[in-house]
């Protein structure tokens, strides 16, 4: 019961890359590089089971962000000439890569990172994707010329992947959607559908992260004018209560998403943000069991995860290592409640 888990992303080490950003610089180079990116791997596995998460990650510390660390592998995709975009409905500027010619992946993407994790634990192991949404969202369309074809025509590329990480022995297969409520109508029409696209074939566990983002000030600033009440995802859980996707992630605690919205999940996982990733304050294990009692009323005991609010990539490493002790003890005190 509460099996814990993370959204996805972790700091990277100073040896590895700048800290505390959403889109570092690496430190080194070449194989040297390749190494500092496994040792990484490793150090936050061990982390992981340090800390006693249930699910184990790879952190995300072989790519430089979550959604381009999957395009570096796509065909099609310009990095040399990137514009500047407005991600997330403009809610702040970018430097993106144009797609300008048919998709297609050049090979595996994340072989190196998974088999690395999965050859060094014996754990439940989950692999982070971004979903088609996000990515065309992440990226400027100078060839497709339509939103929805590229989102599918991404789906097919993901899919790809899945089915490969599946073969490499990843229990969980994520899918990060945080544009889910930012266009939350098309999220609806056309997104979950994308996103069932990108699962499709796949019998080990899929899941999907919906967010309101990374702890960035540009994240927090906007969350400042969402209101008492944020209801973005009533109009798309709905849809995703429909789909094929087993597990649903969401933040909950330190944000005001009404917790009965939770109910419009009813036959899902659903993975219960208990940590903020916003702030430096480490949660007491009190709070987050309380987070946890929050929604249990909506929510059955043998569905709930306790997880992270979204990926902690731009924090401090020593917060977020407290912050990964304070969620399993507070785990462990709302079992010991049941």
């Amino acid at each position: 019961m509460f099996p814990t888990a993370i959204a996805g992303s972790l700091p990277k080490p100073a040896w590895l890359a700048e800290t505390e950003k959403l889109w570092p610089q690496w430190k080194a180079q070449g194989p040297e590089l390749q190494q500092a990116k496994a040792d990484a791997t490793l150090l936050w596995i061990k982390a992981q089971e340090d800390a006693g998460l249930d699910v184990i990650g790879d952190g995300e510390q072989a790519r430089q962000h979550f959604v381009h660390g999957f395009l570096e592998q796509v065909e099609g995709i310009d990095f040399e000439h990137k514009v500047e975009m407005g991600i997330r409905n403009d809610r702040y500027k970018a430097m993106v890569p144009q797609v300008v010619a048919p998709l297609r992946l050049k090979g595996r993407v994340h072989a190196f990172e998974a088999q690395l994790a999965r050859a060094h634990t014996t754990r439940r192991l989950k692999f982070t994707l971004p979903g088609p949404m996000t990515i065309v969202d992440t990226v400027v369309d100078r060839f497709y010329g339509d939103r929805v074809k590229m989102a599918f025509a991404f789906a097919e590329l993901l899919n790809q992947e899945a089915l490969a990480l599946q073969a490499d022995g990843v229990d969980i297969v994520q899918f990060d959607e945080p544009a889910f409520n930012v266009y939350m109508a098309e999220a609806a029409d056309w997104g979950v559908r994308a996103l069932e696209r990108a699962a499709q074939g796949l019998s080990c566990t899929t899941a999907v992260h919906i967010c309101y983002g990374y702890g960035i000030q540009a994240n927090v600033d906007w969350k400042a004018t969402l209101g008492e009440q944020w209801r973005q995802y009533e109009q798309v859980f709905p849809a995703l209560a429909k789909s094929s996707i087993h597990q649903v992630s969401l933040e909950c605690y330190h944000s005001h998403v009404p917790p009965e919205l939770m109910a419009l999940l009813a036959g899902k996982d659903v993975m219960v943000g208990v940590i903020d990733v916003a702030s430096d304050e480490v949660e007491t294990p009190e709070q987050v069991a309380e987070t946890i009692g929050r929604a249990l009323q909506f929510v059955p005991r043998e569905r709930l995860i306790p997880c992270t609010n979204c990926g902690m990539a731009p924090m401090k490493r020593e917060v977020a290592l407290k912050k990964l002790e304070a969620l399993v003890k507070g785990a462990a005190l709302a079992r010991s409640r049941c």
